[in-house]
């Protein structure tokens, strides 16, 4: 672990606990790739829910990226979509082009 990588997570987490979403997301995006933490995807998936339920598309997108791949959470195309569907209607672009992906190879 970079020590500049835990120094954020320490950050992050401050914010987070205090509710912002745009922490949240960036928590779960260390948790997620091991920055910083332990690669955890359960705990990716924990604070990502946090922001996504606040409206934070990138977050809602990443947590569609984690019922796609079925990482932290049990695979599941259906909630994919509809987490892809949200930040897409708030033009999360990489939203919009994994729902047509979904929907093309029949997954959505």
């Amino acid at each position: 672990m970079k020590e500049e990588h835990a120094e954020a997570v320490r950050w992050y987490r401050k914010a987070a606990e205090q509710g912002h979403a745009g922490a949240q997301c960036n928590l779960g995006v260390m948790y997620a790739h091991g920055q910083g933490v332990k690669q955890d995807h359960a705990e990716a998936v924990r604070w990502y829910r946090k922001a996504a339920e606040q409206g934070y598309a990138v977050s809602q997108y990443n947590f569609g990226v984690m019922y796609e791949d079925g990482q932290g959470v049990k695979q599941d195309h259906t909630e994919a979509v509809r987490w892809y569907r949200k930040a897409a209607e708030q033009g999360q672009a990489n939203a919009h082009n994994n729902l047509g992906v979904m929907y093309e190879t029949v997954k959505g």
